[in-house]
């Protein structure tokens, strides 16, 4: 079991890594294509209680800590528009959304989340990357392991994945620079 464990993240920081920095399009990464949807917090959730989590969408019941070590669960995310973005600390296209993320974290800060998810990566890189590009007013989880990367489906670095106040999924894809996140986000909530 554990060999079957290890061989499926080998495959999967494989194919990350062959996949580079993603494409220079906007359009949706495979898996995903937009759908419109409805209304909603940037900032830093914390931990929710057992009932909190048992009503929180399939899609937000994931745990996992931020860069810097503090204990994260999804369900916390519930009843907001979503955004979630899956960046590797090397990667140049992450770098140069990063600027636009973060300014959308804070022109939509308490109507929707914006969650940073790193990978492909040792923890030290990730806190510096939060570090140099000043991504540090919205959470950013350490997913070393890719245990988030793949329950979300996620093949390559530099993806958005935006999810409805329900916690359906309404788009999946890379938006070079961040370009059309604000519209996007500023759709959810209405």
């Amino acid at each position: 079991m554990r060999a079957r464990v290890l061989a499926t993240l080998l495959l999967t920081v494989t194919a990350l890594t062959l996949a580079g920095c993603g494409t220079d399009t906007d359009e949706p990464a495979s898996g995903g294509t937009p759908v419109p949807s409805g209304s909603g917090a940037a900032g830093t959730p914390s931990r929710t209680s057992d009932a909190d989590a048992a009503t929180a969408p399939d899609s937000l019941r994931f745990t996992g800590s931020t860069v810097d070590g503090r204990p994260f669960d999804g369900a916390t995310l519930a009843g907001k528009p979503t955004v979630l973005w899956f960046w590797a600390p090397w990667c140049p296209k992450c770098r140069a959304q990063a600027a636009e993320t973060a300014k959308v974290a804070e022109d939509f800060a308490g109507k929707a989340n914006i969650v940073g998810v790193a990978g492909l990566d040792k923890p030290t890189a990730m806190k510096d990357f939060v570090a140099s590009t000043k991504v540090d007013g919205f959470p950013n989880l350490s997913d070393e392991p890719g245990e988030i990367w793949r329950k979300f489906e996620i093949s390559e670095q530099s993806t958005y994945v935006l999810l409805d106040k329900d916690g359906k999924t309404v788009f999946t894809g890379n938006l070079p620079a961040g370009k059309g996140l604000a519209d996007k986000v500023g759709e959810l909530i209405g």
